[in-house]
């Protein structure tokens, strides 16, 4: 009984969530002296992908062999177990794990297991600090809605990571796409191969987006070892899910088709790219001075009121 009336007692919850805050605070500190470096173990992953997709090539097999991570066990053994790739696979399920950045069998087989797992793990929570601990007073109705909202909350849970780390994804791509495109249209036009052009950009682009320098690298693999080189383009397009890569993938393809120049095409798809970011940029600047008018109400005025107030209310009362 002690230990509940400890999980229970306001004051040692907020000790709890104090401790939490500090260790958090100190951990967002020490971060930038603790990161690896990303560099290298990104690129040894992509020349895995593209050992892998010539091993596919070579031998005329599926995409479902030599993937580059193997699965964890005992995420794999619960998923063949409860067979939960045939009721809780999505045929967009890939797409969205390539968008995101996980590629493999690995990245499957976790996505399908927390897809079981987080609905049970938030269902138990709930009923133990619900029905068990009693933390909220209300009447039984209200904490069953309670319990089914978290159930849903952890349906939703691996959908609303992968939609978070997609739009960072986006976000980090689409910023350092237009630098790309114009390195990309000086390798063309001094008279690279579309290959090569694509792996030089890739090269330079390692230091200032990896991401981007990781799809450019797979693109070259792709375009050195798949017998049709349309596919390659699609498979850019469809792993960014971006409308300006797009753009530049269907270009690129038609230009492989019907032999149209590829320099004139990617100076004004370049061109463009830059005005959507400087229009951007616009946007944001143009909706500061709203979002800044309920912090200076709140913090600024009260402030400034005071200074230009504090020194008439004086003489004042010094008056009278």
């Amino acid at each position: 009984m002690e230990y509940l009336t400890k999980l229970i007692d306001p004051s040692f919850v907020g000790a709890v969530l104090t401790a939490v805050a500090a260790a958090a605070t100190v951990y967002t500190l020490a971060q930038p002296f603790l990161e690896p470096d990303r560099l290298s173990r990104r690129l040894k992953g992509v020349g895995q992908e593209r050992d892998r997709i010539r091993l596919r090539e070579r031998d005329r097999m599926s995409q479902k062999t030599n993937l580059r991570q193997p699965p964890k066990a005992y995420m794999k053994r619960v998923v063949e177990r409860f067979r939960l790739d045939n009721w809780l696979a999505t045929e967009n399920a890939k797409n969205k794990l390539m968008m995101a950045g996980y590629r493999g069998q690995q990245a499957e087989i976790a996505l399908l297991f927390f897809r079981l797992v987080m609905p049970i793990g938030f269902f138990v929570l709930s009923s133990f600090y619900l029905f068990v601990l009693r933390v909220l007073d209300q009447p039984l109705m209200i904490r069953i809605g309670i319990v089914v909202a978290a159930v849903y909350l952890g349906i939703k849970a691996p959908e609303i990571f992968l939609k978070n780390q997609t739009d960072k994804r986006q976000a980090l791509i689409q910023r350092n796409w237009p630098d790309a495109l114009d390195l990309l249209l000086i390798c063309v036009e001094s008279g690279m191969a579309i290959e090569h052009a694509f792996r030089r950009v890739g090269a330079e682009m390692a230091n200032q987006c990896l991401v981007l320098a990781e799809e450019l690298t797979l693109t070259t693999a792709e375009l050195s070892y798949l017998p049709d080189r349309r596919v390659a383009y699609e498979n850019l397009a469809l792993r960014t899910g971006l409308e300006s890569v797009k753009n530049i993938t269907t270009a690129l393809i038609q230009a492989e088709r019907y032999g149209t120049p590829v320099g004139q095409a990617l100076r004004v798809l370049a061109q463009e790219s830059r005005d959507q970011r400087m229009n951007a940029a616009e946007k944001k600047a143009a909706a500061l001075p709203p979002k800044l008018t309920v912090p200076m109400i709140l913090f600024f005025l009260p402030a400034l009121f005071v200074v230009i107030l504090t020194p008439a209310m004086i003489q004042v009362f010094n008056w009278k």
